[in-house]
């Protein structure tokens, strides 16, 4: 894992995802790179050049941001992009290539009620890189526990698993999977991937409605201090995505979350 992307809003929690991304990125000697998206509306009859004062702004706010935290000796690189949050992501990793980027799980939302709000919900739903959602004000440590849960054990996206394998290699941690028999499944689903099973400390098989609430009932008994989920258009967030806001009273998670790129 060699690029760390950290999109940040104006939350009060930015600084904070910032730092776990550069305390995770110094304990594994990865790239950190902080982007900030505006967008610039034209009026017209103007001859003020709108664009170049927002640019200006956002590299004053991010340089503001990266002296709020401590940097480990690491050298954090900027980047002020015009445009929504998610087409700025695609620039960047057609640029420079990223292999995760973390977030914040409200970004700019203020609303209590709020788990994922719009631009970090946007990002989880239509990106194709993994995201770590970083819980507010929650500090780095090691990961010892991962719950990995799923619907099926078909994997047709074999760069999928790359973050759990960096993970597995650097931490060590336990892994538990999760598999969720849910209404309508088949014989193939329950045929582990290779590569999920090496991956494995132990697998435990449960039914349920969605794989959602089969998180929901073995997440306590687990005790994980990692969460990771499959980005699929009929997996985890099959219901939750169909907006990209998530409401707390749908899904909340205390710990980091792991949102790998797809199956398939």
């Amino acid at each position: 894992m060699k690029n760390i992307l950290v999109p940040i809003g104006s939350s009060e929690n930015s600084i904070n995802t910032l730092q776990y991304a550069i305390d995770f990125a110094h304990e594994v000697g990865a790239d950190v790179y902080v982007l900030r998206a505006y967008k610039a509306q034209s009026k017209a009859g103007t001859m003020i050049d709108v664009s170049a004062i927002l640019e200006r702004e956002s590299n004053l706010y991010m340089r503001s941001m990266i002296n709020s935290v401590d940097r480990k000796g690491k050298e954090i690189q900027l980047i002020s992009a015009k445009g929504n949050v998610v087409d700025s992501i695609a620039a960047v990793q057609k640029e420079i290539g990223i292999d995760l980027i973390m977030m914040g799980p409200k970004s700019n939302s203020i609303k209590e009620e709020v788990f994922l709000g719009t631009t970090s919900g946007s990002v989880v739903k239509q990106s194709n890189i993994p995201v770590l959602i970083v819980p507010e004000s929650y500090a780095f440590k090691p990961f010892n526990s991962v719950l990995t849960a799923f619907k099926t054990g078909v994997v047709n996206k074999k760069d999928a698993l790359i973050p759990l394998e960096f993970v597995k290699r650097e931490f060590n941690p336990v892994i538990n999977l999760l598999l969720v028999k849910t209404p309508g499944h088949t014989e193939e689903d329950l045929v582990i991937d290779a590569s999920l099973e090496g991956l494995k400390s132990s697998l435990k098989i449960t039914e349920n409605a969605t794989t959602f609430q089969g998180v929901l009932e073995h997440f306590q008994s687990h005790n994980p201090d990692m969460l990771c989920v499959f980005r699929r258009k009929r997996g985890f967030f099959k219901k939750l995505w169909e907006k990209n806001t998530i409401l707390k009273k749908e899904f909340h998670c205390s710990i980091p979350l792991l949102v790998l790129s797809g199956k398939s």
